[in-house]
């Protein structure tokens, strides 16, 4: 497959998934062995779509690529879809999601050790919203289910991968009552 084919092949199938593609994804649906020329091929479409100047980027996210809207169009897009729904993660939930994600895999008692409050409606949330899933059991007695995040928090997050988190003394926290 030649260069300008490869390339196009690449862009229908990044175009078409309803989620990120990883690279070794697209060698095996396009058949080719060598990730190097799949690399190749979504820098080039990246560079094409930014020389066209188009609404159109290549994002990297959730351990793999997709095509799409550059943020200064969110507003037309969002008008698209105004009838679909679409669900705001509450502020308890953020809080139980960044333990998980820095803490990760973490039992749910260690979760509410650490929030000193019952989550387990929040749990339950994060769980059907699929930003959380169980990865196993801790070797402990009991065995409690330990919990981590998905590919769909890294997409919504517009995260790459889990190195992209800012770390911990990076962050301020802004006690309550207190102003910026």
């Amino acid at each position: 497959m030649d260069k300008d084919t490869l390339k196009n092949v690449v862009e229908c199938l990044l175009f078409i998934a309803d989620r990120s593609l990883a690279e070794e994804e697209i060698c095996e649906i396009a058949g080719i062995r060598d990730k190097k020329k799949i690399t190749e091929a979504i820098r080039s479409l990246d560079k094409d779509y930014k020389s066209r100047n188009t609404g159109l980027e290549i994002s990297e996210v959730a351990k793999g690529f997709r095509i799409c809207t550059k943020s200064e169009y969110a507003g037309w897009v969002k008008k698209l879809y105004r009838t679909e729904t679409t669900y705001q993660v509450s502020q308890s939930a953020l809080e139980t999601l960044s333990i998980i994600a820095y803490k990760q895999p973490i039992t749910r008692a260690e979760i509410e050790t650490i929030r000193g409050v019952d989550i387990s409606g929040v749990l339950r949330g994060l769980l059907v919203k699929k930003l959380v899933k169980v990865s196993g059991r801790k070797k402990c007695p009991g065995r409690p289910l330990t919990y981590r995040t998905t590919d769909k928090f890294l997409m919504y997050f517009g995260l790459k991968d889990l190195s992209e988190l800012p770390r911990l003394d990076e962050i301020s926290v802004k006690e309550e009552g207190e102003k910026e």
